[in-house]
């Protein structure tokens, strides 16, 4: 086992793959931190000329391009209280993915059912989003939220039943004999 990770070296697929998606969520953690920082520095005007600037070539070369036009809609209704509120958003959801990725890393055990539970919630919340509106991203991002839980899941029983295995193969502590 690898003191700094905490992986062991006869991982399976599962077990790999679990690693690799933690990963990705911690990056995503982090861009989401960056995002909503930027949400914070930059005025919705700002953001709105950023749009058009970006989506220029595409709206002169497809006038009904589905991602630029989406994107323009977006920013162009985009107010201050809506952009404090993406930027708070963005900074907590990023922030509270870092840490617990970060804990899982490091190998604490309590980690795995705050990242489960805060998925969960997400999740819910997704859920919602996709009544509201439909998105396919959202669909994706949900169902590797979900493919996630069920990993951290499993690698929570796996990381708990090495850990009594360890405690089992324990010498007791045993008291003095008396004199």
């Amino acid at each position: 086992m690898s003191k700094a990770s905490g992986v062991m070296s006869d991982q399976t697929l599962l077990d790999r793959t679990f690693w690799v998606a933690l990963i990705l969520k911690g990056l995503d953690g982090a861009l989401e931190i960056i995002g909503g920082v930027l949400l914070v520095l930059v005025s919705p005007a700002q953001l709105g000329q950023l749009a058009r600037f970006l989506t220029q070539h595409e709206i002169s070369e497809d006038r009904h391009d589905l991602i630029a036009n989406a994107l323009l809609h977006v920013t162009s209704g985009l107010t201050g209280g809506a952009t404090l509120f993406g930027a708070i958003y963005l900074l907590l959801h990023g922030l509270v993915k870092v840490v617990l990725v970060l804990a899982i890393l490091k190998n604490k055990l309590w980690a795995y059912p705050w990242m489960v539970a805060f998925l969960v919630a997400f999740i819910l919340y997704q859920g919602y989003q996709l009544i509201v509106g439909f998105s396919w991203g959202l669909v994706l991002l949900t169902a590797f939220d979900i493919f996630i839980v069920v990993l951290t899941i499993r690698e929570y029983g796996n990381h708990r039943r090495r850990s009594l295995g360890k405690d089992r193969n324990a010498v007791p502590a045993t008291a003095e004999p008396r004199k």
